[in-house]
Order: structure tokens, then C-alpha cells, then sequence
């Protein structure tokens, strides 16, 4: 196919980090993105070049265009992590030409070439070809939140303790480990912030469903971990809720750290409870993972691509945004429970 000289995109106002970190909810694009046009990049020996049939918005998306997340902005350039579209050109390199003409999801990484535009640049060892049977919306949104659920679902296992928690129990990550908690056996703690959202958690898996904003919160939470002794923190809020669950967790519990959607300082209320308790505190990134554990990384993709594709796994849409009118409409977007916003070009 011909491949045209330019581009519309939506291009990163700032560059490097803020200095003026903000909530993580995006309230509007004009302070952090541009509409605009920009050469179509040409992908380098190991890299394709995919044209974007849809991308996904996560919120470390929103985290990178604040300047508040652990990869520094490159002004003018496209943001958005991740997408799904078909590679058009290649690098000289064997396994970038082998792609050409496949359907791929892809994770942009340090490209600066993001998915929120026509066309995208991604290393070729990053993408997957993917399963005539996976949905756009699925493959769009393939890697970073389906990866990062076995990832952590298999920490989880591997601890050998049936009952665990997490914060964000209505994301659309929380929902995927949840159904596989709910397959073997497991039994989930999470948290939100609606009433609403309790019997829809329920069903998935969930087996305890804690709205943090109730009055009898911390009531409810130091009686379920009393019966259910989880000692797996999967956190993706931190701040004081963070703080409050960590504190009322047994020995031996691990606080894993995966997002920070709470600006707020983030407490440790007893740090003896480190030093007497054994309790530890850690990071969770999937790219480390990825690269620590390499011999795991296909066996999750193939999963991720069979659940996705027998209907155990689908991702909840709550829109589809053309790229012309993405600046005014993801915000508002995103405001709304429970499911994924995607920009398509």
C-alpha cells in the first residue's frame, strides 16, 4: 500500500517531567496534547511501521502526557502506548519484514512514535501477530492491562495464599484477574468507589467488594482481612487508602505497587511493622517483567489471545473517539465507569 508523507496525530505539548504534578484524571487535552501534522517516521533495522487501526487510552497514557509517569515526554512527538493496526513497513532486519502485512498489537514503548495517530512506530520483538478471532478492541488493548494481569495473577499464585486485594477493583485490569481468581479457586478483596459497582464485581469474581467511601469502611476492611488473611497488595491507587489496607494486613503481606492514581502522599503508618513483621513494599512494571521473565512471556500472550478469543476475556468499551475529535471528547470520556476509551484514526 502507499504510505503518504504525513500524518495526523495527537502531539505532546510538554517535554520531560512536570514540576507541577496534578490529580490523575484528565480534565482536558489542551494542556498536554495538540492536534497537528508531522512526517510519517520511517522505522528503524529492528522496528515496523504500523498503520493505527485503533488505540487504547490507559491511565499511564494520561500519567505520560502530565509529565507524572517514569518515562520522560519528547515535545511534538505522538503519545499514546498502545493500539492494534497492520505493519506497512519494516526495518532490514528479518523478523520486522516478517510482520509486514500482519495485524499486530503493539506497544510503542521508547519509540517517541506513540499510537495516537495514523501511523505508528514500535519495535518489531514487541508486537503480536494476532488470532484472526481477537476483536480490534481486544487487541487494541492486548498488552498492557491482559500481560500485566497474568503477570500479577501468576505472583499471586505463586505466594500460595488464596485470598488477596486490590485497589481500582473496577478497572478493566482488576476485572481481568478477578475472572481468572474466580477459574482457580481464588477469592479477591477489592475496592471501589460506587455502591453500584458491587454486584457487577460479584459476578466476576470478586468475593469481597468494599466501597472505600462508606462510613464503616475500615470496620469492614480489618474484618474481612481478620477471616480471609490475604497477604498480596495488588495497588494500582496508593495515598491514604493504600496506606490504611497495607497497615491492616497480616505478617509477611507485599504491597506491590503497580499505578498512582491518588496524587496524594502515600503514609507507611508503622514501619516497624517492616522490620518485626516481615511486610515489604515493591514496584510492579510489566517491561521489567517482560524482560526478567522471558520464558513466560509467550505462554501469557497465547492465553491472553485464546481467553480474548473463547469469550472468557472481553474488554469493556465505553467509547470509540475518531482521532478529529479526540481533543474535545476523551476527557468527558473518561469520566465514565467501568470501561476502556479507544481513539481511532
Amino acid at each position: 500500500m502507499a504510505i503518504p508523507s504525513e500524518m495526523k496525530a495527537l502531539l505532546l505539548v510538554g517535554d520531560g517531567y512536570t514540576r507541577t504534578p496534578s490529580a490523575s484524571a484528565l480534565e482536558a487535552m489542551e494542556p498536554y496534547l495538540e492536534q497537528g501534522t508531522i512526517a510519517v517516521p520511517t522505522p528503524g533495522p529492528t522496528q515496523v511501521l504500523i498503520k493505527v487501526s485503533l488505540a487504547s487510552i490507559n491511565p499511564s497514557d494520561v500519567a505520560f502526557i502530565k509529565g507524572q509517569y517514569g518515562q520522560p515526554r519528547a515535545k511534538g512527538q505522538p503519545a499514546g502506548f498502545e493500539g492494534v493496526g497492520t505493519v506497512v513497513a519494516s526495518g532490514d532486519e528479518p523478523y520486522p519484514k516478517n510482520l509486514v502485512g500482519k495485524r499486530v498489537a503493539f506497544a510503542t514503548g521508547v519509540t517517541n512514535w506513540g499510537s495516537w495517530a495514523e501511523y505508528a512506530v514500535a519495535e518489531a520483538v514487541v508486537c503480536i501477530p494476532l488470532l484472526d478471532t481477537v476483536r480490534d478492541e481486544d487487541g487494541a488493548a492486548m498488552i498492557v492491562n491482559p500481560l500485566t494481569a497474568l503477570a500479577m495473577f501468576d505472583i499471586v499464585k505463586q505466594e500460595g495464599e488464596k485470598a488477596f486485594i486490590m485497589t481500582a477493583g473496577a478497572s478493566q485490569l482488576c476485572k481481568l484477574i478477578s475472572g481468572l481468581a474466580k477459574e482457580e479457586g481464588y477469592r479477591p478483596i477489592v475496592t471501589v468507589r460506587r455502591d453500584e459497582q458491587v454486584a457487577l464485581l460479584k459476578e466476576i469474581g470478586a468475593v469481597h467488594v468494599l466501597n472505600e467511601k462508606a462510613a464503616d469502611f475500615k470496620t469492614a476492611l480489618r474484618d474481612v482481612i481478620k477471616a480471609e488473611q490475604p497477604r498480596i497488595f495488588l495497588d494500582a491507587v496508593t495515598g491514604p487508602l493504600a496506606s490504611t489496607i497495607f497497615d491492616a494486613m497480616p505478617k509477611r503481606s507485599r504491597w506491590i505497587i503497580y499505578g498512582r492514581l491518588d496524587g496524594e502522599t502515600t503514609v507507611i503508618r508503622e514501619p516497624g511493622q517492616l522490620i518485626f513483621q516481615h511486610k515489604h513494599i515493591e514496584g510492579f512494571w510489566l517491561s521489567e517483567w517482560m524482560r526478567q521473565f522471558r520464558d513466560k512471556r509467550g505462554p501469557a500472550i497465547m492465553e491472553a489471545q485464546k481467553r480474548f478469543s473463547d469469550g472468557r476475556w472481553s474488554t469493556d468499551v465505553t467509547a470509540v473517539v475518531p482521532l478529529a475529535q479526540a481533543m474535545a471528547k476523551v476527557p468527558a470520556e473518561l469520566a465514565k465507569p467501568n470501561g476502556k476509551v479507544f481513539i481511532k484514526p
